[in-house]
């Protein structure tokens, strides 16, 4: 009787010390991986960093590592809250945009041993993963609807700063709505900002008196100043980043799409599951890192009458040739 019960309880013992360790198939009981995600800027304001946010939440769901987003004040505030993510042991830390470039570049090369990624911008180390977007995919499909919609031949775009990533919106608008409509003009103006949106519609008035009857925004916030002229005078327009026909769909009839979510979660699964790699990793249409409304993504806006069905339907088939290479699209920084 008295071996049987030591058998018992040896056999309670031995369960409860496998359980301890993680054994049965259980979880190992290492600690979870730690992922911080560091914005330039308070989140609210521009959607861009509200989808990277997103991203980052579903797949610390999907993939059981422990996730947070620090968002900074203001540009300056960026270092100090890499150094913070840093210190508070972070096994990956992502920020984003050209404004976190200096700061990124201080802090990891400080912190070789540590592992960082940037969305949007490159920064050269061989401890950092860079994740671009080819805008210019995207912004051909933009230039080629201009193309087809406008009735007075001239189209415009409001872009916030003459820096070279907006050379890739440009550019690759300009390839688009040359590849649909060679004859049509294109009037291209600087915001100065991509916080001030009444700038963007006084450019955008502008723009309008000069015949354009599509301008699309390519400004960020300043988008803004470009939907309410727009609204104002009754030409259409296109938003950036999501999907902006909803907050007005008789305007607003497109958005070029750049799926930071999807980016970040990619990058996140990566690491999570052991292949995380360094470098330039770049997302296009063929990759779903970038599109258009309703020629690439869904929208529960209505197809305007201004696109129609016809013209969707060759918007998705030069969407086909772009990824199967019968069209290439030049982007405007790797040109001499």
């Amino acid at each position: 009787m008295k071996k049987a019960s030591l058998l018992v309880l040896l056999a309670i013992l031995l369960a409860s010390l496998l359980a301890a360790c993680g054994g049965g198939g259980g979880s190992s009981g290492a600690p979870k991986q730690k992922i911080a995600l560091v914005l330039p800027e308070k989140m609210g304001v521009n959607s861009f960093f509200t989808q990277m946010d997103e991203g980052l939440k579903k797949a610390g769901e999907d993939f059981g590592v422990e996730v947070k987003t620090i968002e900074s004040t203001d540009p300056t505030a960026v270092e100090q809250n890499l150094r913070a993510a840093v210190a508070d042991g972070y096994d990956l830390i992502i920020t984003a945009a050209f404004s976190a470039v200096d700061a990124l570049t201080k802090v990891a090369s400080e912190n070789p041993d540590r592992t960082f990624a940037i969305v949007d911008d490159t920064v050269d180390l061989p401890n950092v993963r860079s994740v671009a977007f080819r805008e210019h995919e995207a912004s051909f499909l933009l230039g080629a609807a201009a193309g087809l919609i406008t009735k007075t031949n001239t189209v415009g775009a409001v872009v916030a700063m003459d820096v070279p990533l907006m050379k890739k919106f440009t550019g690759g608008f300009e390839q688009g709505l040359k590849y649909t409509n060679p004859s049509a003009k294109f009037l291209v103006h600087y915001v100065g900002s991509f916080t001030d949106p009444a700038k963007a519609k006084e450019l955008a008035l502008l723009q309008f008196e000069q015949g354009a009857d599509f301008i699309a925004g390519m400004s960020a916030v300043s988008d803004n100043g470009v939907f309410e002229a727009a609204k104002e005078k009754g030409f259409y327009t296109s938003g950036q980043d999501v999907d902006r026909t909803v907050e007005d769909p008789e305007h607003i009839i497109l958005s070029q799409l750049k799926e930071t979510d999807t980016v970040v979660y990619e990058t996140v699964k990566d690491f999570a599951q052991g292949n995380f790699t360094f470098g330039t990793v770049n997302y296009g249409l063929k990759e779903n890192g970038v599109g258009l409304t309703f020629v690439t993504a869904e929208s529960p806006s209505p197809l305007s009458d201004a696109i129609g069905q016809a013209n969707l339907e060759k918007l998705k088939k030069i969407r086909d040739d772009i990824v199967s290479g019968a069209i290439v699209v030049h982007n405007p920084l790797e040109q001499q």
